[in-house]
């Protein structure tokens, strides 16, 4: 029997098995997929704060352009340009971000299993058993780090986030090493965005349910490129707001499976990997209570950023005249971290405004 069995081996679920095996637990991953980051389901446009989380001179594998800025085009055509001085954030290759932190979890000893699909989790009183399409194992807990549709939450009968946002994303070849990001707010409830990443270019849009997000990528891309030079189309849920409850009796979700996600972008790795290590802090196996640390632990550190962030993703609503309004009060040098909108009240915020 294991001591941890984790579903999922994104960036989150590699993370929290490096964090675990070094506490001395022997931690088993569970991976549909046979390959690591495949298939690409999100966009790698992350803060700085990623390179504390990847070991020392693996920069250089990851990095494909750096980014001070973003150009905001609103529904009237209008264009607002947000910058800083130093970087904003970096465009990553996310294939290899997920194989990166794998790495590091199996250095720490972790164990994988790829190409297996989770398809029953039955706690019991002592353990948790686990059923897939190929084996079967137990551990003293699981950790359902498997993506907004989440089999480990719906098996351990766990609330789902808040709401779903659908995400698609698409890359074409044109070189473009500009430092500015291009965000669409032309886009229903939340908005549209293009990416330069060196060697290529990323486009992508979140839309609720009931659109047809294929036809919005298209009315993003029809601006730039062809529709034959649209490649590798990739898409998946986007899950918002956390719900009440990510633990049971000895399962816990981190990640996209506990909506621990930014509610203005849809991102979710940096949240993920910081609940990760409030886990990692906070568990113990062979003590089930230790998991409404967790869940405390988490909130404490996570749902200050998320419930601002949920005011801001409320304004990709509001009218196009009201829009222009706020982008215009906000345009120009800007203080705020994109991972932590709490900084809005910060003194680097408040500088920016004075010095303008």
């Amino acid at each position: 029997m294991k001591d941890l069995i984790i579903v999922g081996a994104g960036p989150v679920g590699s993370h929290l098995a490096q964090k675990m095996q070094e506490k001395g637990l022997e931690v088993l991953v569970i991976e549909r997929s046979d390959e690591i980051g495949q298939p690409l389901a999100c966009s790698g446009h992350v803060s700085p704060d990623i390179w504390d989380f990847v070991p020392e001179g693996s920069k250089e594998r990851l990095y494909q352009n750096e980014i001070e800025g973003a150009n905001f085009h609103s529904d009237s055509g209008r264009e607002y340009s947000f910058y800083k001085d130093d970087t904003v954030s970096y465009v990553i290759d996310r294939v290899e971000f997920d194989k990166v932190k794998a790495e590091q979890a199996r250095e720490a000893g972790a164990r994988y299993k790829m190409g297996e699909t989770v398809r029953k989790v039955k706690e019991k009183e002592d353990r948790v058993m686990i059923e897939t399409d190929k084996d079967s194992y137990e551990a003293f807990m699981v950790a359902g780090c498997d993506g907004a549709s989440s089999t480990v939450r719906t098996e351990a009968g766990l609330p789902e986030p808040d709401r779903f946002y659908q995400g698609i994303l698409c890359f074409s070849d044109e070189e473009d090493s500009s430092d500015f990001v291009d965000v669409f707010l032309d886009v229903p409830e939340f908005f549209g965005w293009r990416i330069p990443r060196g060697d290529s270019v990323e486009y992508g849009v979140a839309v609720p349910p009931g659109e047809n997000p294929q036809k919005w990528l298209e009315k993003i891309t029809d601006r730039f490129i062809g529709e034959g030079e649209r490649r590798n189309i990739c898409a998946g849920a986007i899950p918002i707001g956390p719900p009440e409850k990510v633990i049971s009796e000895r399962v816990f979700l981190l990640g996209d499976a506990a909506g621990q996600t930014k509610p203005f972008t849809g991102g979710g790795i940096l949240y993920g990997i910081r609940a990760a290590e409030e886990a990692a802090d906070t568990v113990s196996v062979k003590e089930p209570s230790t998991l409404q640390d967790y869940e405390e632990a988490w909130r404490e550190e996570l749902l200050k950023d998320i419930r601002i962030g949920s005011l801001i993703e409320s304004s990709y609503s509001w009218p196009d005249p009201v829009q222009r309004i706020g982008l215009k009060f906000f345009e120009g040098e800007i203080g705020v971290h994109m991972d932590r909108p709490t900084s809005i009240f910060s003194f680097s915020q408040l500088k920016s405004f004075l010095e303008r």
